[in-house]
């Protein structure tokens, strides 16, 4: 059996940066909780995207979470999130005993609709907070949901887990909104192992983030909590790999554009198969090339075939008003994000692919129209 190709894996730098931030934590004693990694990580990512403050987390889930808490969002409140995404970005919306409204998605972004979102407010104009997120490091239409929301004077949280790197008309995803989230699980374009970071240009805001992420331990000689914390620091290890990681971001970037234009120059022409739109205005970060088929080739049949050659590839996120535990939600739309979850395939995106892989990749697909 020919060597696994994976669908997106860690990728550590060539330079080892990585080795060079957790030796000196190491040497220094310095591993956990927090220390100069910590400082430097959450310095050196908020410069790289242009925002004011970060706070480094355990995972992109508590970054959500911790979003939604400084936006004040609480029991009964109401909170507009995508349903084409992963369970994560809603999941702390109910931690905040709050109600989810499920948002389509457009066929022009693969992103919550702007439409949907206008019908949204007309149906729940109270809703505390809007979430949106950058599936597979495309970009929402951030000019017309900003316009919206600022209309109806709502806070913005960006969902940037897949999408660190992207761009929307010159500016990072993530620093649009109020508050912007990325990720760093193992499967993103850089990782730290685990964890996450929240930015905003309320510093302020990050501040009081900082202070619930470490418990809320009040400044007293003993430990005295006035509010109710959560043990959502990131540690100095970690953050140390993901100083290494941002080092070479740009690079991992690349190779991710490199790939997605391999296969849409290879497999575009295929009868019924249309790639992850790309518009004008976005320049992605391409984190997992995904395309959509129309056709007597099916999903199913393209992962199965990948999988018989030890390649893994993936659906399209199942939607969350699909799932068993959130289809007692309000929806709003017309459906689009069930046809991309019946319709699409996430192909393997893997930073540490050759040439090679690629064509093995390929090859595999079009015996499918043979």
């Amino acid at each position: 059996m020919a060597d696994r190709i994976f669908l997106s894996s860690p990728h550590m730098s060539d330079e080892g940066y990585e080795r060079e931030y957790v030796k000196e934590a190491f040497d220094t004693n310095w591993i956990a909780p927090l220390g100069e990694n910590v400082n430097g990580f959450e310095r050196e990512l908020a410069e790289k995207v242009g925002s004011k403050a970060a706070a480094a987390l355990s995972s992109g889930t508590a970054a959500i979470h911790l979003a939604l808490k400084a936006a004040g969002v609480g029991e009964g409140d109401i909170v507009f999130c995508p349903s084409l995404t992963f369970s994560a970005t809603a999941n702390p919306i109910i931690y905040q005993n709050a109600i989810p409204v499920f948002i389509d998605s457009d066929y022009e972004t693969w992103n919550m609709s702007p439409k949907a979102l206008e019908e949204a407010f007309e149906k729940y104009p109270e809703v505390k907070a809007v979430l949106v997120v950058h599936l597979y490091g495309l970009s929402a239409d951030m000019d017309k949901i900003m316009d919206i929301c600022n209309r109806h004077n709502v806070t913005v949280i960006e969902d940037a887990a897949e999408s660190l790197g992207t761009y929307y008309k010159g500016k990072h995803t993530g620093t649009i909104g109020d508050y912007g989230v990325f990720s760093f699980n193992g499967n993103k374009i850089i990782t730290t192992s685990g964890g996450g970071m929240l930015v905003s240009d309320n510093e302020e805001g990050i501040e009081k983030v900082r202070f619930w992420s470490t418990q809320s331990r009040d400044k007293a000689r003993h430990y005295q909590h006035s509010e109710i914390g959560f043990n959502y620091r990131m540690s100095n290890i970690v953050a140390g790999i993901g100083r290494g990681q941002l080092k070479v971001l740009d690079d991992r970037v690349a190779k991710k554009r490199y790939i997605y234009n391999f296969y849409k120059k290879e497999l575009g022409e295929l009868d019924g198969v249309k790639f992850m739109p790309s518009n004008e205005w976005n320049e992605p970060n391409y984190w997992l090339s995904s395309m959509t088929l129309n056709g007597k080739v099916r999903p199913i049949d393209v992962m199965e075939a990948l999988e018989k050659e030890n390649i893994e590839s993936r659906p399209v996120w199942k939607p969350m008003h699909m799932q068993p535990y959130f289809e007692k939600y309000d929806f709003i739309g017309e459906g689009m994000s069930e046809k991309l979850f019946e319709n699409g395939v996430c192909l393997p995106s893997d930073t540490k692919m050759t040439d090679e892989d690629l064509e093995r990749v390929v090859n595999v697909i079009k015996g499918l129209w043979r």
